[in-house]
């Protein structure tokens, strides 16, 4: 029975985690235009839509963009970053980015943040943050997050940062059905605070209030609580599966989807 008041690590164990997190409020209260760049997969679906989320419940909307798997390959690219950088004032890159030295160069003009869990190589890119358990400076004991886990442990640091101002963030424990679907589906081990993300996320999951996962459980015909089954072999593949027929972001439009008839669109493709 893995407790999260427990488990959960001090967000700012993390190498410029404070940095990360106040550059992203400053973004949110300035109303900043703020682009998400994330991986295909369901770990960068689920940390992009834990952003679009978190920022919608501040009253803000963030860009959405994923690189086409065929086209464009893994991570942020020159073009594309140079694109976002012309239109944005921060761009959030998770679940990639740390070792994207030339595209994070190419952005010029705006200011870019990375929330990663690959592994660093010798040098970091020249950026604001770069909030990476498996940095080379780290020392590895939060080695096992996903990338979700980390987008998380931000926002937790942004709770922390918006009540030393006298001000609320959103209930980050509803969130937490994103981070145990992207902690399953990304293999990482159930171990230390992923087994109570995942022990904490299936059961906010199984209260079926976030609109995308319940249309993709009932497309998948999932009629009993969700276990960690279900989130590795049922929903995972089905989020996956956007990135590999030509559609990238469809598998984070569904998981940050409000509306229902939307998610169920989605879901259906």
């Amino acid at each position: 029975e893995p407790k999260l008041r427990e488990l959960l690590p001090d967000p700012r164990g993390l190498r410029d985690m404070e940095t990360a997190a106040a550059r992203f409020l400053e973004a949110v209260k300035r109303r900043e235009r703020i682009a998400v760049f994330a991986d295909y997969d369901v770990d960068g679906g689920s940390s992009a839509a834990l952003l679009i989320d978190w920022l919608h419940q501040m009253g803000r909307e963030a860009t959405l963009y994923i690189p086409d798997r065929i086209d464009e390959g893994y991570g942020p690219n020159v073009p594309a970053m140079q694109q976002l950088a012309g239109a944005h004032d921060l761009i959030v890159c998770v679940d990639c980015g740390t070792l994207s030295h030339e595209p994070i160069a190419a952005a010029a003009g705006a200011d870019v943040v990375v929330l990663d869990h690959h592994l660093g190589g010798e040098t970091l890119p020249d950026c604001v943050a770069v909030v990476n358990p498996n940095r080379q400076d780290e020392d590895g004991t939060l080695a096992h997050l996903c990338a979700a886990a980390v987008v998380f442990l931000m926002l937790v640091e942004c709770g922390r940062q918006l009540r030393e101002a006298r001000a609320r963030g959103p209930d980050l424990m509803s969130m937490l059905d994103l981070v145990a679907l992207a902690t399953v589906a990304d293999v990482a081990p159930l171990i230390g605070v992923n087994r109570a993300l995942v022990r904490q996320g299936l059961a906010v999951m199984a209260r079926r209030q976030r609109p995308g996962l319940v249309a993709l459980s009932d497309v998948a015909r999932l009629d009993t609580a969700p276990s960690s089954y279900h989130l590795g072999y049922v929903l995972g593949p089905r989020v996956n599966a956007g990135g590999r027929i030509g559609q990238a972001d469809i598998g984070a439009r569904l998981l940050a989807s409000r509306d229902r008839h939307e998610a169920e669109a989605l879901a259906e493709r």
